[in-house]
């Protein structure tokens, strides 16, 4: 076959079976966004900086793109590495993450709320949990094994939360500042509501890490 004869047979190849995109760096690469994301939240709840809230706001534009990149390679790939309900839920948990701390930081900039302690340490539940993430799918592609473990780490963090919530109730609940009371249920309220969307993704990279170990 001369090489004119082989580009062409080349070219209908990939037409037929087009080349399948990196799904496993595409969801570390929203992985990574999303850590940023939680950053910025952790930043806000520890100094309230109306800059940084901005700059989450950004944040989370930019990890929309990101959504909306790997739903659309997801869509038009003729064949996928893992199962591809198993990419679409990492993609959809990672992305309800990150929508959750934006709306705690407009609901808190809305309802005039500042960050108390409970506030603090729920967002920190989320930095390590959403770290172990990070970690996690970003071994899919070489040791999907020790991923596992990543996961595990996101659950637990997912259940301290749930942990802190339940201590956090009864304390805000006491005196009859009604107001600021439910206020306050509704941020503690979105910040679980991450940390849930959190462990459903640790529960999809362990679903993953079966399937593929």
């Amino acid at each position: 076959m001369n090489a004119t004869a082989k580009s062409m047979f080349v070219v209908i190849l990939e037409r037929v079976f087009p080349k399948m995109p990196d799904f496993f760096y595409m969801l570390t690469e929203q992985n990574i966004r999303v850590t940023h994301t939680v950053n910025l939240l952790v930043q806000y709840m520890e100094n309230g900086d109306p800059s940084i809230a901005e700059a989450l706001k950004q944040n989370v534009h930019e990890a929309d793109l990101l959504k909306v990149r790997n739903l659309h390679e997801l869509n038009e790939a003729f064949s996928t590495p893992i199962d591809r309900e198993d990419i679409y839920r990492a993609i959809m948990s990672l992305d309800d993450i990150v929508m959750y701390c934006k709306t705690t930081v407009h609901e808190m900039d809305v309802l005039e709320v500042t960050a108390d302690s409970f506030m603090c340490d729920f967002s920190y539940c989320l930095k390590d949990g959403v770290d172990a993430l990070a970690n996690g799918y970003a071994k899919l592609g070489s040791a999907p094994a020790s991923a596992a473990h990543d996961a595990d780490a996101a659950r637990k963090a997912e259940r301290h939360a749930e942990k802190l919530y339940r201590v956090a109730l009864p304390q805000l609940f006491e005196g009859n500042d009604y107001i600021n009371m439910f206020k306050r249920r509704e941020i503690y309220r979105h910040l679980t509501n991450a940390a849930e969307h959190m462990a459903q993704c640790a529960n999809t990279l362990h679903d993953i890490v079966v399937k593929i170990s």
